[in-house]
Parts: structure tokens; C-alpha cells; sequence
């Protein structure tokens, strides 16, 4: 009878964690946080000169927000309610998490999950809707999140994802070449729990995000629970994208920056004046998660004992909503 009503709490505890995350926009706080942009695992496209962030938010789909300096950020008009992709228009009903939107050939992809499972919609704008013409998830026959695209010099496309087979630990596949399907013979295994700094309850390796310079595959991810302050951003590197990745000695590369903390799940973007640039997520305050907030910073290269690594600069942003 114990141990049946300590599998109890245990699920109740879990099913408050995943309450906590979808409902990020609806527990904002009648104080100044709510000036702050809400989001959880953001993503920002810069698309025609505007910026357009995304994130975990809604329970009813994908919000978005534009800006024209990366600081003060509105709801863009044309928008239902703020969202960019709604429910109503896609697989799945809830936990819409880790947006990514990619301008290709004309059309937005947004590569987000679902209910637990990683998925894909289009548009013809920036903006949405983001629609499925064939509503399913990318891989059915399991659950996985925070699903991230990268298209190599050659034009191959990847999608690097998270798996729950080792708790939860990064693949990478080829996506065919409409960059909606997956194909699962190529799936690897890329990285997993491995470095101390990462031991913190559960085993996790999440929100994959990967670019290349110079030859060299750089895998950002975060380590730890997402509800722990020491949620922290992590480098991994590698000379073909189908590994090894080895993971950088003195990681994490960023971690409890500042005064926040649980600081993770992240993308990297290009600004304006073609300058790097790294968009993460913090818990609102010491004492509280949620809503979740959205900063921005730099990252640079720099040689240390002739070797390139990444740095990200301390000094982040903090972006406001701005009233129209």
C-alpha cells in the first residue's frame, strides 16, 4: 500500500510539472513581470527586417510577438489572439512546446511538439496560420520533443530531436526533401547525460540547436530540469554531423547569468547587423517558475589553447512588451 501511494504522489507531481508549462502566459502576475515576454523555450526569426519571436505559452497553440530592435515587443496585428498556430488547425490538443520557425523557398516551417510528440506545420507568412495538411506527428510510434532543423552546405536537411529512451537525450535524422518527413533509418544517436555539471534530477539532455563555422558542428543543448536553477546551456562539437560530438570540458557555456536562473532552452539567431546572437529562457524569479522569460545575448568565438570556442556574453537584454 506504500509504495502504491508513493506512485501516487509521484504522477501528481509530474502531472503539476506539465500543468506548469503549458499554461506559462495564463499564471502572469498582476506585477511587473508581466512586462516581460512570456515565453518558455523562445525562437526568434528576422524575416524582412522585423523579428519575430515564438514560444511555449499558449495551451491553445503557438504565440508570436515582432519587434524592430530586438527591446520593446508587440502582438502583431492579423493574429487570433496572438497565436501563430492554433490548435484547431494541427494534431494534437495540448502542451504545444519549442517553436521554430524557418523561412524556406518561399514558405514558413514551424517545427514545434505536441502532446509529447514533434511535429511540423506550414504557412505562407511569418505570422501564421500555421497549418497541417496531413495532421499526424513526424515520428508516430513514439513520444519526443524539441524537434530543431538544420540544413547542411550541401543542402541535406536535418532534424536534431529529443528522444525519451535515456531519459531524455538528443538524435539527429535526415528529413526528406519537403522537410516534413522524417526518415527513420537515419536516426543517430548524438548525445546524452554524461557530465557532472548535468546530474541534477532527471537525466537530461534537451533543446537541441546546432550550427556550423568554420567546419566544425556546434550541438547547443540544455542539461537538468527545466524546473531546477541550475538549468544551464551546454556545447557539444563535432567534425561530421553524424558524430562523435564531444562536449566541451568546461561546459555549461551558460548558466544562472546575472540574477536569473534556470536559464535554458535556447536558439541562436543572426541580428540585423549580422552579429550572433543567443535567445533563452529564465524562471520569473528566485522564489517561482512560471511564467517563464524570454532575454537574449551575445555569443562570440574565441581561441583558447588553439582551439575555437563558443562564448556567451553575460550581458544580456531583457525585451519588454510594448503597448500599441
Amino acid at each position: 500500500m506504500k509504495r502504491i501511494f508513493l506512485t501516487f504522489l509521484l504522477f501528481s507531481f509530474l502531472a503539476q510539472i506539465t500543468s506548469c508549462k503549458e499554461n506559462d502566459i495564463k499564471q502572469v502576475d498582476e506585477n511587473a513581470s508581466q512586462l516581460k515576454v512570456p515565453f518558455g523555450d523562445p525562437f526568434i526569426l528576422l524575416w524582412q527586417g522585423e523579428y519575430y519571436a515564438y514560444g511555449t505559452a499558449s495551451p491553445d497553440g503557438i504565440a508570436v510577438y515582432i519587434s524592430d530592435d530586438l527591446q520593446s515587443w508587440t502582438i502583431p496585428d492579423g493574429t487570433v489572439n496572438g497565436l501563430a498556430l492554433n490548435k484547431a488547425d494541427v494534431w494534437g490538443d495540448r502542451w504545444f512546446w519549442a517553436p521554430e520557425v524557418y523561412a524556406i523557398n518561399g514558405k514558413f516551417y514551424m517545427y514545434y511538439s505536441a502532446d509529447e510528440h514533434i511535429c511540423v506545420a506550414t504557412s505562407d507568412s511569418p505570422l501564421g496560420p500555421f497549418r497541417q495538411e496531413v495532421r499526424k506527428p513526424m515520428l508516430e510510434t513514439e513520444k519526443s520533443i524539441d524537434n530543431s532543423l538544420f540544413i547542411d552546405d550541401d543542402g541535406t536537411p536535418y532534424l536534431f530531436w529529443v528522444r525519451f529512451n535515456d531519459g531524455n537525450n538528443v538524435w539527429v535524422a535526415q528529413l526528406d526533401k519537403n522537410l516534413t518527413n522524417l526518415k527513420p533509418e537515419t536516426m543517430l544517436h548524438c548525445i546524452s547525460v554524461s557530465q557532472p555539471w548535468e546530474e541534477i534530477w532527471p537525466r537530461v539532455n534537451e533543446g537541441p540547436f546546432v550550427i556550423k563555422r568554420n567546419g566544425t558542428y556546434y550541438l547547443t543543448y540544455s542539461a537538468n530540469s527545466y524546473e531546477s536553477q541550475m538549468y544551464g546551456v551546454g556545447l557539444a562539437t563535432a567534425a561530421n554531423i553524424a558524430g562523435p560530438w564531444t562536449k566541451y570540458e568546461n561546459n555549461p557555456i551558460l548558466q544562472k547569468p546575472g540574477n536569473l536562473f534556470g536559464v535554458g532552452h535556447h536558439a541562436l539567431f543572426t541580428d540585423k547587423e549580422n552579429r550572433l546572437r543567443i535567445v533563452f529562457h529564465a524562471h520569473n524569479s528566485l522564489t517561482k517558475i512560471h511564467p517563464r522569460q524570454m532575454y537574449i545575448s551575445k555569443v562570440n568565438f574565441e581561441n583558447k589553447n588553439g582551439k575555437e570556442i563558443m562564448v556567451i556574453d553575460n550581458n544580456y537584454i531583457t525585451p519588454v512588451i510594448k503597448s500599441k
